[in-house]
């Protein structure tokens, strides 16, 4: 395994043969509550991760025992100006897009708190794993904003209109198992488990065609809420970028040879 450090709270660590890499939330004094100085180097990590053609899955962790991320840093808020605030939101937003913008499968291991920008941290993976510690929720409107991490977007397209409403609207918390019966997590895992059971998901997504994961991953993002016609369209795109490829042609061979696929990755 390798470690990569991004800024002072930002780690990323390559497993086995690089392939799976962990994005590592680590500002255990502040149980991850998002600076501006993190969200840069959430950023800065994702453009690097994307940009790697070796890396077929991210998992995105924490190192405190408690917290997955508490959400932005209001400490850091407070001392604002009207001036600072619309400076550093750009900042602030290329975190929260550079997850959602990663062209890899994503998973979230969320144990503990997932507040506010937090769990839109988590919203902006493709699978969120959490263990029975979990809670999460948009409490945003109970300090006189919305959420501004994606979260009004994310959550309707996870739960349906109706139940984010409520959600928002109410800024309530909710725990692990009603979290997981809502729609909120995809997975619960036993305490402690989070980060491990995440870990093995993307070794298993891993193993497959990085050609193949990348077009999968778009044609579900570009045609997930367009009509049934246009996103057949998106779908036929993506399996024409797949369809000549070397990965396509390696895993063909590979099936009739009945062996272990090699993947060129193009």
């Amino acid at each position: 395994m390798s470690e990569e450090r991004y800024g002072e709270f930002v780690l990323v660590r390559r497993h086995g043969p690089g392939h799976v890499a962990e994005l590592v939330l680590d500002r255990p004094k502040a149980m991850n509550a998002v600076s501006t100085e993190m969200a840069r180097s959430i950023a800065g990590a994702c453009a690097a991760l994307g940009a790697d053609n070796g890396v077929r899955a991210v998992v995105l962790t924490s190192t405190h025992e408690r917290a997955f991320c508490v959400g932005a840093d209001l400490k850091e808020r407070n001392s604002f100006s009207d001036a600072d605030l619309v400076r550093q939101r750009p900042v602030a937003r290329g975190a929260y897009t550079g997850v959602l913008e990663l062209p890899v499968p994503t998973i979230a291991a969320v144990h503990g708190f997932a507040l506010g920008g937090g769990f839109e941290l988590a919203l902006s993976c493709d699978v969120i794993v959490a263990d029975r510690t979990a809670v999460v929720g948009l409490p945003e409107v109970s300090v006189g904003v919305i959420p501004g991490g994606g979260g009004t977007q994310l959550l309707p397209r996870r739960v349906g209109a109706a139940r984010a409403a409520e959600l928002i609207f109410t800024a309530r918390r909710v725990e692990a198992v009603e979290a997981r019966e809502l729609g909120l997590v995809d997975e619960l895992v036993d305490e402690g488990q989070d980060r491990e059971q995440a870990l093995a998901l993307g070794a298993r997504i891993a193993v497959n065609s990085p050609v193949g994961l990348r077009a999968a991953k778009r044609a579900l993002r570009v045609g997930h809420g367009m009509d049934l016609r246009a996103g057949l369209e998106v779908e036929d795109a993506a399996w024409r970028a797949t369809a000549f490829s070397g990965d396509r042609a390696e895993g063909v061979a590979a099936f009739n040879e009945k062996r272990k696929p090699e993947w060129p990755g193009e």
